[in-house]
């Protein structure tokens, strides 16, 4: 009689897997928005789109079909802290040099949207039924989106780091 071979079982604390996936799912998914929209538009306005734009439209792409894949792999019972090692530390890594750039944008020197909105916009409230009220909007919206969008990528890569550590601890218990 053959013998079957030995399968390992990995078990993951399913609680904290599901809290994973969803708060990935959710700043992926605004991270997306956010920076689709920003690239709508600096088209409209006939602008150059900056790098970070698409980098961040690609990467929460990237972040969103990662969890397909993890979901369809925890279905099929194949979710291997392997993959997910690899995976969560490339999306990691992206995400960190989004955030890194971002807050080069937030609160660097050269592109200090921080301080620029709250000299321009905030400081500068506008109020009644004219343009002039719905230019302050568009203005305050898009400081806001920046801001969100900060957040979330911030969000994004502590729980990147922190699948990291759950599928190392997850692989190290099977081997001890």
């Amino acid at each position: 009689m053959p013998r079957r071979p030995h399968t390992k079982h990995y078990q993951w604390p399913e609680i904290q897997l599901n809290i994973w996936i969803i708060t990935v799912i959710a700043a992926s998914a605004i991270c997306l928005g956010i920076f689709a929209w920003f690239i709508s538009v600096q088209n409209e306005l006939r602008l150059g789109i900056p790098w970070i734009l698409p980098y961040m439209l690609t990467i929460s792409s990237l972040g969103l079909f990662f969890i397909i894949v993890v979901l369809v792999l925890a279905a099929q019972g194949f979710l291997l802290p392997g993959i997910i090692l690899v995976g969560t530390f490339i999306l990691f890594v992206l995400w960190l040099t989004g955030l890194i750039e971002t807050s080069l944008q937030m609160y660097g020197v050269a592109a200090n949207i921080n301080d620029n909105c709250q000299i321009w916009v905030y400081d500068n409230r506008v109020g009644g039924n004219n343009l002039n009220t719905m230019a302050w909007l568009a203005q305050s919206n898009i400081c806001n989106c920046w801001r969100t969008a900060f957040a979330f990528e911030l969000v994004n890569t502590v729980f990147f780091l922190w699948m990291i550590v759950m599928a190392w601890k997850v692989h190290r218990d099977v081997h001890h």
